[in-house]
């Protein structure tokens, strides 16, 4: 399998970024960690073996990147208005830094598909929500989208506009509207070890209320919180990808 890896200092969140990649062709997944995960996570959990027949077919491609939730919002040492704009600041490096350097690596501007479990799924659905003219595809595994009890009662736009159950609660902008039309968006859950459900189903819901399509995918004792359900689910789910 072609593997690559990839870092630069990113003002924006002023550190260095690091970044990998599998598969020489196919559709790009952007794929994020989970809480105390990296850029090599998923590699050493076994999910890229996981779907490594779908890589070296040039079904798919995936990058893989770090994620700076010890600084956002799992950080309990820094002030919650810092963590907001922690994450607020991700959010632009991922979609200034590392969306183009996708395009550029894919040498097309092709639409991406982003993935996570845990709080990945909170990244990779947060940045299909606020970016869905760039990502057309969401897998989120066990998330949680509501990252209010991670800011100790504090509030402010950087938060807003990153925590899915407030922006979208609020969402009119047909431009908006029109490109999530055009998503594939996979919120799935289940009921086996550690699972959280109704994180889920509250999201849903509120996808329901706002009229944005989407599935969500009940796996049942199939849909626990952790590798072994999440690699399960991403082979059906790759596997039916057209």
């Amino acid at each position: 399998m072609h593997k690559e890896h990839h870092s630069w200092h990113t003002d924006r969140l002023g550190r260095w970024m690091d970044l990998m990649t599998y598969g020489h062709y196919g559709l790009p997944f952007l794929v994020f960690p989970t809480s105390g995960g990296d850029h090599r996570e998923h590699e050493g959990q076994s999910m890229i073996g996981a779907l490594a027949e779908f890589i070296e077919r040039g079904r798919i491609k995936i990058f893989t990147v770090e994620s700076v939730n010890d600084q956002s919002f799992l950080n309990r040492d820094a002030h919650p208005l810092h963590r907001a704009w922690m994450q607020k600041q991700y959010d632009e490096y991922i979609r200034h830094e590392v969306i183009p350097f996708i395009h550029q690596h894919c040498r097309s501007p092709v639409p991406i598909a982003t993935m996570g479990a845990s709080i990945g799924a909170y990244h990779a659905a947060n940045t299909l929500f606020k970016h869905p003219d760039v990502v057309k595809r969401c897998f989120a595994l066990s998330g949680v989208y509501d990252m209010r009890r991670n800011m100790d009662g504090y509030y402010n736009d950087h938060f807003y506009f990153n925590n899915p159950p407030d922006y979208l609660a609020n969402l009119s902008d047909p431009w908006f509207y029109g490109q999530l039309s055009t998503c594939d968006i996979h919120i799935v859950t289940g009921h086996g070890p550690w699972e959280v459900p109704s994180h889920s189903y509250e999201l849903s819901a509120l996808l329901s209320r706002k009229q944005i399509p989407h599935h969500l995918d009940d796996w049942g004792d199939l849909g626990g919180h952790d590798w072994p359900s999440w690699k399960h689910q991403m082979r059906e789910y790759v596997g039916r990808l057209s």
